[in-house]
Parts: C-alpha cells; structure tokens; sequence
C-alpha cells in the first residue's frame, strides 16, 4: 500500500511536515505540523498552519489524525489550531508520560496533568492504526526522547527525529530521558524493514557539501550511507560517538517554549490572574 505524501519544510526551524493520504479515499493524518512563534516577541501566529489547511481544503481530504512522533523540543506544535479547523484525533507514544513528569518538575507546571491525558490517543508499541483504508503501525523507537514513535504507513516511514538524512546522521541523545544505546537499538528495529521502505524525516540540515534540503530516504540508503548508523557500525562505536558529539552541541533554541507547549499536545499554558499566558524560563536549571 503506497500512501501519496505531501511535505512541508518550515525554514526557521528546519521542520518537515507531512500530509499522508490515502488515495482511495481522500483520508489522511498530518505528520508533526508547526506553530509560527517569534522568540523575541513571544508571539505566536498560524501562516504555516493555515496554509496546511488550505492544501487539506483544496484536496477535499478528510483528516483522520494529527501525529505527534515525539514532543518536540524546536518547534511548537500546530496540533490544536489544526484539529480545530480540520478534525482529526491528536496522538503521540504512551511514553509521553515520562516526559511529562520530567519537565512538569523542571517549570514547576503543577496543574499540567502528567497521564497524557491532553492526547486525544496514545499509541503502544505495535499498535496498528488506518488512515481510510491504508494499514499504519506505530514503532515505539525510543532513544531521541523515551516517547519517540515512528509510524509505518503503507510503505511510508515517518521516523521523527531518530534518523537524518544519510550525511547528517542520527539525532542527539542527551535530553532528559535520552539514551545513545536505546537509539541505536530503536534504528535496527527501522532498519529489519525492506530496504525500499519510503523514509521521511521530521528536520533536515544542509551539510557543507549539499546544497538542497532532503524530505525523502529509503531504509537502504540509511543503511549502506548513514554516517552514524551505516555500514554495519557497532554499538558501542555508535554510543561512543554519539555521547561525544552531544557534549558539543548548544541547546535547542526554542526548547524552553517549544516542550513547555508539545508536553500539552500543542496547548498553550493557560491564563494567568491578568488574562495573559506566559512561557517560563528556569534559570540555571538545564
């Protein structure tokens, strides 16, 4: 079963998202969408939502789910704002708990239900699912975060941020609940799929040496090329690299907001007593 796939690359946070169709019958799921937010204001808007909503419009396609494949610590999510003009039952991997207890401690969010409960559906490991009359199946691969779910559908793989395109590698593992060892594992469970297996990623980044962003792979282009994962790399070669490299890199810019809002399902923290929302900062925290 092969679904059509449209992508979406949204440039100020190098996020991919996707719109997976069932051709037979118009339904489809939004894979990961984007809320536009301006650090500097704090302001979020709905550009690139809306314009999603109007590919879905145009298309006449009904929207069966709103796929989360991790609680994304770069972006926010559109989830809600998508749900409401669009239907569809928004969903994430059962693990979200454990995220959520993390950072529920870290901002103090003691109202914020910690059960997963803001989900409209949380998926186990091996879970089947449809979009029309297309067959999916959710992966629990943890490792990125403990929540990462990868979701098969037809012939398509949306692998969230556990796999990058070849010559960027594999995600980092060092937020709360990260686990180098556990992603490697996560990335042999992808890779015992057949090798032409649609891969499409949630982010993308430009090397020194390409010039064009990459939405698509395939299980055996990961396997033979991927500079972290290919070429039969062990383990514990893996666990060391990937430990070492992630001592080197700066946090995510928009972490803070972007998990205090995706740990919610994509909603804003409520009002405070003057009507106004607000994203905390813990200092000398993280």
């Amino acid at each position: 079963m092969k679904p059509d796939v449209l992508s979406f690359f949204h440039e100020d946070t190098n996020t991919i998202t996707h719109i997976v169709i069932d051709p037979e019958t118009n339904h489809a799921a939004i894979v990961d969408s984007v809320l536009d937010y301006d650090a500097a204001s704090g302001r979020t808007h709905t550009a690139t939502a809306d314009a999603l909503i109007g590919v879905v419009k145009d298309r006449g396609l009904t929207i069966d789910w709103i796929l989360e494949t991790h609680v994304h610590a770069d972006h926010l999510s559109a989830a809600p704002y998508l749900q409401d003009k669009l239907g569809g039952e928004i969903a994430i991997g059962s693990h979200v708990k454990d995220v959520q207890k993390v950072f529920s401690k870290l901002f103090n969010a003691n109202g914020v239900a910690t059960d997963g409960s803001q989900f409209g559906h949380l998926f186990e490991d091996g879970e089947t699912f449809r979009i029309g009359n297309l067959e999916a199946r959710a992966i629990h691969t943890p490792g990125h975060t403990p929540a990462c779910m990868s979701h098969l559908i037809g012939d398509a793989l949306f692998v969230g941020d556990t796999l990058f395109a070849a010559d960027f590698g594999t995600a980092r593992c060092d937020f709360p609940g990260g686990d180098a060892r556990a992603l490697f594992k996560s990335i042999q469970k992808l890779f015992a799929l057949p090798d032409e297996t649609r891969v499409f990623l949630c982010h993308d980044y430009l090397p020194k040496d390409r010039s064009e962003y990459v939405f698509q792979t395939t299980i055996g282009e990961e396997k033979a090329k991927n500079i972290h994962v290919g070429h039969g790399a062990s383990e514990d070669t893996f666990v060391k690299m990937r430990t070492e490299r992630d001592a080197q890199l700066a946090m995510p810019k928009l972490i803070l907001p972007s998990v205090q809002v995706n740990m919610r399902a994509g909603h804003l923290p409520e009002p405070e007593d003057n009507g106004i929302r607000y994203i905390k900062v813990p200092l000398n925290a993280v």
